[in-house]
């Protein structure tokens, strides 16, 4: 991981571990702002025994990122003059880093985004270009890409993250007051018909009268 990267810098990769063929791109002048969206999701389902709807929590969405990138080739930023190609061979340069395609990964490359605290790992998921200054025959001088950016993470997590109740994950809860078996076994598994189970694995005669402070084990169930 870069450290003390003070000019934002895009690292490629044609593997999602994204341990080879790394190539690097350094931002010609740092993006004014950044925006970063995290959505949660909530199933509608409303838990047993209960008068109010209480959210459900369903899954954690890719995070998202955007910013934009501006291109100059006027020499009017850090020298940086091209008076033969414009702007069109740094934009080029960027879509093969982000979009090109390797082998037979028929997909966008796999990014690393780094730039102070800023870390983000994920895939180009939209680019929008608007060229600003052109020369007398036309050449685009300089342009703004607004670059929007999905987060990535491999699979096996995952599926571990959008599926809390898998059958690979245990769950063991307190019991606090005005629980009851039914309405923590909807909690974890999102359906209370399960009850019966966690009962007899945790040698429950009586399920319907819970103690406050009693530890309840969920078994990884299949369903």
């Amino acid at each position: 991981m870069p450290e003390n990267v003070s000019k934002l810098k895009i690292i490629s990769y044609s593997d999602p571990d994204r341990k080879s063929n790394a190539e690097t791109m350094e931002v010609q002048v740092n993006p004014e702002s950044y925006s970063q969206k995290i959505t949660v999701k909530f199933s509608d389902k409303q838990a047993p025994g209960t008068t109010g709807k209480l959210p459900k929590f369903s899954k954690m969405e890719p995070q998202k990122l955007d910013f934009e990138l501006l291109f100059d080739a006027t020499g009017v930023i850090n020298g940086k003059k091209n008076p033969l190609n414009g702007v069109e061979e740094e934009i080029q340069k960027f879509k093969k880093l982000t979009l090109e395609y390797k082998g037979d990964k028929h997909r966008p490359r796999f990014l690393s985004i780094y730039w102070g605290t800023l870390r983000f790992d994920g895939c180009l998921e939209s680019l929008d270009i608007t060229y600003k200054l052109f020369r007398h025959d036309g050449l685009p001088l300089r342009a703004v890409a607004k670059a929007g950016f999905i987060g990535s993470i491999d699979d096996e997590k995952r599926v571990k993250k959008d599926n809390p109740n898998s059958p690979d994950l245990t769950h063991v809860r307190t019991v606090m007051e005005g629980d009851t078996l039914p309405l923590m076994t909807f909690r974890i598994y999102g359906d209370s018909k399960y009850y019966t189970e966690v009962a007899r694995v945790n040698g429950l005669s009586d399920f319907r009268n819970l103690k406050t402070g009693d530890r309840i084990y969920f078994p990884p169930i299949e369903k």
